[in-house]
């Protein structure tokens, strides 16, 4: 079966680049049509993406789906549709004196077949949104889809069906090993979405081809509450970016620092914020349910570990149910945790958090600065000296200040991590550009004086060299 599914993926990746040789640069209006087919995919079965994603997380809140995946999606499809005239026109570049009149463009040229492998956590956010960016380039694209989340990615590959011509654009699922087959195409650019670990070897399958790629991964995203910061607010904001998708969030708050002394009160504040976004959780379709019962139990193994180590851990259960046989994991606060514990050192990437307490705001970067550096960075307060110190000196994929996530749906940012977190950027413009060539020309000029530049060399030459490095 699993080599029936790779020479699928051959014979589809065959196929698109045979489409893109007869049409290298299609126009805006085929660009633009498979935009509103993309778009119309989205409209319409919105319930059927819904229902399916739901069946896969065992508890997937609709409305986090309707928010976090479609709403976002859908704005991205038709900012790509108001822009793509401009970003598909040649852009005029400055061109220096020695060299006018001849004039400088650049032209923004399709790359080809674009490989996108997505992961489960927003399954299709994070599958569509850079198909959008790809298809508004010129490209034809491939996707491959987690095989955590089955039913969705079947229901992604049927509609892709329905919507698309295979040479256009063709969803590909399997498990693992057909993801190490899909990455290892000779793709003209590759985005990946998922952990640091994988995208390590996703990046080592695309050098074997020297095919581009674009890394989304993760880490541990900090949050920072100044000692200037309004506590009720903040806690609001971080229980929200915290239990949405519970916790399954690459740009989730991973762990959350507060001025010494204060993590008392804190983890009251957040107990109290939760409790008003969740009263309950069993049977409560707000409150997604983890993936599988792997990492079910992952989650559950580091909160093991920290509470025999010593930490403080603290269950936030507003109804004092019993979640019984669900997947659905307590939100847990946990201080005075060593930094050698699991807790501490991976991506938690569940609704666990850790709050760690700092002298001062030195004390706080210095923390910051010691990790890999994170895919967001989340800072809360009024003093506006600090807030440019940790902009300043610390080093992450993106921020958002006195709130949670904000920045990842700005279209007009782009979105990307740093170092272990990731490499690149996509969204809006720059998801355009990601997925393009931009190709530099130069238009020489009838009134050229370059051929007196040119052999044999004599005193012409000297005197216009001469000219030229004056001018220079």
């Amino acid at each position: 079966m699993l080599q029936v599914r790779q020479d699928i993926l051959g014979e589809r990746f065959q196929l698109q680049r045979a489409a893109f040789e007869k049409q290298p640069f299609p126009d805006i209006d085929v660009r633009e049509d498979r935009l509103k087919r993309l778009l119309a995919l989205t409209e319409r079965h919105e319930a059927d993406i819904c229902a399916a994603i739901d069946i896969d997380f065992g508890g997937r809140s609709t409305h986090e789906t309707r928010l976090a995946e479609l709403f976002v999606v859908r704005a991205g499809i038709r900012h790509a549709l108001s822009h793509l005239k401009g970003w598909m026109r040649e852009r005029r570049v400055a061109t220096t004196l020695p060299f006018l009149p001849g004039k400088n463009r650049l032209v923004a040229q399709p790359l080809g077949v674009v490989g996108i492998v997505s992961p489960w956590n927003y399954p299709f956010q994070l599958a569509v949104a850079p198909v959008t960016a790809a298809l508004a380039a010129g490209n034809r694209v491939l996707v491959k889809p987690s095989e955590l989340t089955p039913a969705f990615s079947e229901l992604l590959a049927k509609l892709a069906g329905e919507h698309f011509a295979p040479d256009e654009l063709s969803v590909i699922t399997g498990d693992a090993e057909m993801g190490k087959a899909f990455v290892s195409m000779p793709f003209d650019h590759l985005l990946f979405t998922g952990s640091t670990a994988v995208g390590r070897q996703v990046a080592i399958a695309a050098a074997a081809n020297l095919t581009p790629v674009t890394l989304e991964l993760g880490g541990k995203s900090p949050a920072i509450f100044d000692p200037s910061c309004d506590l009720d607010a903040a806690a609001s904001s971080i229980a929200y970016g915290k239990l949405l998708n519970a916790g399954q969030t690459c740009i989730a708050p991973d762990y959350l620092l507060v001025p010494r002394g204060q993590a008392g009160t804190v983890a009251a504040r957040l107990a109290t914020a939760i409790a008003r976004l969740y009263p309950s959780l069993r049977d409560n379709p707000d409150y997604t349910a983890i993936i599988s019962d792997r990492h079910y139990q992952r989650l559950r193994d580091m909160i093991a570990e920290a509470r025999d180590a010593g930490a403080d851990v603290t269950e936030i259960n507003p109804a004092g149910e019993d979640l019984g046989t669900s997947r659905k994991l307590l939100p847990t606060l946990v201080s005075n945790a060593s930094p050698d514990l699991r807790l501490m050192r991976e991506e938690i990437f569940g609704p666990v958090l850790p709050i760690v307490e700092y002298a001062t705001i030195d004390e706080a970067i210095d923390h910051v600065n010691r990790a890999d550096r994170p895919l967001a960075l989340y800072w809360f307060g009024r003093d506006s000296g600090n807030r440019q110190r940790i902009l300043r000196e610390t080093v992450a994929g993106g921020v958002t200040i006195n709130d949670c996530m904000l920045h990842l749906v700005q279209e007009n940012q782009p979105f990307g991590g740093v170092g272990a977190s990731g490499m690149g950027a996509y969204h809006g413009q720059w998801g355009f550009r990601t997925f393009s060539k931009e190709k530099p020309v130069f238009l020489q000029s009838r009134l050229s004086a370059g051929a007196l530049l040119r052999p044999p060399y004599g005193k012409t030459f000297e005197r216009l060299f001469a000219l030229l490095r004056r001018i220079t």
